[in-house]
């Protein structure tokens, strides 16, 4: 099932895609909570599969055209794992420096933007950088997780696009700043529930695209730190809980590595993170405004 946010007559709504159709919740269901978040802490996401059932025909709007918002309007956590590709380790300045454990770092809910929503290159620099990775949607409260039943906290996953500031990303040892420049970032461009792709996201290729052009091609087989691994050492210290993302790490072909000279991204480019069962997040980048 595709669980995606949207919004009509700037009222927040959430729907099932069916074929080139989205099935409006609310439409028919006026109580029916907006944002996933709730459903997931509800802890049922069948209610959904049911709702959209018995949704009569008016309830019925075209994916096309459609007003997108990310999946999880507010998620209480955003963690994202850095340097979980080898290829991209070593392509990079830690190319010397094979991690032994998962890099954690945070992203805050300003730096995120939905599907066809614009992605804004800042003022301050030009080293706007693309980084494809499937992202995680927690399911459930979830807390010392093994690798047994890590995985049964997943309620489903999404294309991330995690946009970096790659000058103010080096400007330390903390890479904060970096990962969250406004509207840098996004999430889309809905989410496919667990139950119709591998436990923990396996063996899903995952492609980057700048205007058409394939910038990253890879396979989450290759994570040196698989999701379930990743829940279970984030579960150690961090209680996560319904509606929380996990983005999962890029692989090789960043901008910032490319040859002869870097590639950034720009105005008027098309930036897409397309992943096998799941979809094509896509966002055209504009330059900052004052």
């Amino acid at each position: 099932m595709k669980i995606v946010g949207f919004e009509v007559d700037g009222s927040a709504r959430l729907g099932v895609v069916e074929g080139d159709r989205v099935i409006d919740l609310q439409a028919a269901d006026a109580k029916a909570p907006a944002d996933l978040a709730e459903w997931l802490r509800r802890g049922d996401l069948s209610t959904i599969a049911d709702l959209a059932k018995r949704a009569p025909a008016n309830a019925r709007r075209p994916l096309a055209g459609l007003k997108f918002t990310l999946p999880v309007t507010n998620p209480g956590k955003i963690v994202c794992l850095g340097l979980n590709y080898l290829d991209h380790v070593k392509e990079g300045p830690q190319k010397d420096n094979i991690p032994k454990f998962q890099s954690i770092f945070f992203r805050m809910r300003s730096s995120l933007v939905p599907h066809m929503h614009p992605l804004m290159r800042p003022q301050k620099s030009i080293q706007f950088d693309y980084e494809g990775e499937l992202v995680v949607i927690i399911g459930k409260r979830a807390k010392h997780l093994t690798l047994a039943n890590a995985t049964d906290c997943v309620a489903g996953y999404a294309c991330g696009m995690e946009g970096s500031i790659r000058e103010y990303q080096r400007h330390t040892t903390q890479w904060g700043m970096g990962k969250n420049f406004d509207e840098t970032g996004s999430v889309g461009p809905w989410m496919v529930t667990a139950d119709e792709l591998p436990k923990g996201g396996k063996g899903l290729k995952i492609e980057t695209r700048l205007n058409g052009k394939t910038m990253q091609s890879s396979n989450t087989d290759l994570f040196m730190f698989p999701v379930a691994e990743s829940l279970v050492y984030l579960t150690e210290g961090i209680t996560l809980e319904p509606g929380d993302i996990l983005f999962t790490g890029t692989p090789s072909g960043v901008g910032h590595a490319r040859k002869p000279e870097p590639v950034w991204m720009k105005a008027g480019d098309t930036a897409e993170v397309d992943i096998q069962g799941i979809g094509t997040l896509r966002n055209t980048i504009e330059d900052e405004k004052l």
